[in-house]
């Protein structure tokens, strides 16, 4: 399998391949960062990790013979069953699968994966070993290929994106040339930038988005791409509270998987943009910018309360900018500048000259 990069010349990647080296060195160090770590309910945040479950954590018990359980037992039991099953018979199927069993039992398809999420847990086990796979809204393009466990081969191109698989620990012979990863919060921003060629005239390069926040299977691709070949990985989410939460469950994982946290997260991920001080950087002008709502910044008030922003200097800086101005701004406010604005000049500049935190 061969690719046929397009992209600018070697010396636009030099500081992207200083930054690969000093990740390259921090790994053969043990993976850690200079940090701590701190501790927050039932998870521990770790940098080298970011959110994981610690092992003296509050338990719930769920009766067979009490009235506020008892429903709940037999649902779990009722699931248990037919992962049991599965596992015997050596097939898969999706969470909503198990929802259309029994729709009327379940009620609704939360339900299910929250009890899902509980048998992992409980267990100890990944979600995928119970056989249960999640159905992948995530897509990937540019420098990148691979074989799926069916055997089929998948080339990614950079002018159309390909469904992210829904079985991740069976693609194998991933192979590409790569020079960093960009993870892209929005489909419209992602749409956008294989429109304009980015792709090809960052080449090698590969782009993914989880279409807002990442599903279980987007998140365990990232997490694959980078224990495979140890490439920068960046995130582009909007100035926002929003945007900044989903970084961070790409980053350091979220509090309901944190038993997961292993298999997901990549601390190694860095912000790229669009950062809320390049708003006034680049004079994006006030109309183009929309008011923090009350929900918003209580957001940015838990955000700043969580353990791993207390190790991360230049990320507490840009989420204090917000909520001074009280102001957040999408991608799609870069379009005032030119409408290729975001990809001619914007992520071209950041990635050669080292606009990332």
């Amino acid at each position: 399998m061969a690719f046929a990069p397009m992209g600018p010349e070697a010396s636009f990647f030099e500081v992207l391949d200083q930054h690969r080296a000093s990740l390259l060195a921090l790994l053969k160090r043990g993976g850690r960062e200079p940090a701590g770590s701190g501790t927050r309910l039932a998870s521990r945040f770790e940098d080298s990790v970011g959110l994981h479950m610690v092992s003296h954590c509050t338990t719930r018990k769920i009766k067979s013979d009490s009235l506020k359980s008892v429903k709940n037992f037999a649902l779990i039991l009722k699931i248990l069953s037919m992962i049991y099953k599965l596992v015997q018979s050596n097939t898969y199927a999706t969470k909503r699968d198990l929802y259309y069993t029994d729709s009327q039992l379940f009620g609704n398809q939360t339900v299910v994966d929250s009890i899902i999420n509980d048998i992992s847990c409980m267990l100890k086990v990944p979600r995928r070993c119970l056989h249960i796979l999640s159905t992948s809204k995530g897509l990937i393009a540019g420098n990148l290929g691979y074989i799926e466990e069916d055997g089929t081969k998948v080339n990614c191109s950079c002018t159309t994106a390909v469904a992210v698989p829904s079985n991740i620990q069976g693609i194998r012979n991933l192979i590409t040339n790569g020079k960093f990863l960009l993870i892209v919060e929005k489909d419209a921003t992602f749409q956008r930038l294989l429109d304009d060629n980015f792709c090809n005239k960052l080449s090698p390069c590969i782009m993914v988005t989880g279409k807002g926040v990442p599903d279980l299977n987007t998140r365990l691709l990232v997490k694959k791409l980078w224990d495979t070949f140890h490439i920068p990985i960046f995130t582009l989410v909007d100035a926002d509270p929003h945007g900044i939460e989903i970084m961070c469950i790409y980053k350091y994982g979220s509090m309901s998987m944190s038993f997961e946290a292993h298999n997901l997260t990549v601390p190694a991920i860095r912000w790229l943009g669009l950062l809320p001080s390049d708003i006034k950087r680049l004079n994006i002008p006030k109309d183009s910018l929309i008011p923090l709502t009350k929900r918003d910044q209580m957001k940015l008030d838990s955000i700043l309360k969580r353990p791993y922003v207390t190790y991360q200097p230049f990320w507490r800086k840009e989420i204090e900018i917000m909520a001074d101005s009280k102001m957040k701004a999408e991608i799609q406010a870069l379009t005032f500048l030119s409408s290729d604005y975001l990809s001619r000049v914007y992520l071209p500049n950041k990635l050669k000259f080292g606009g990332w935190i």
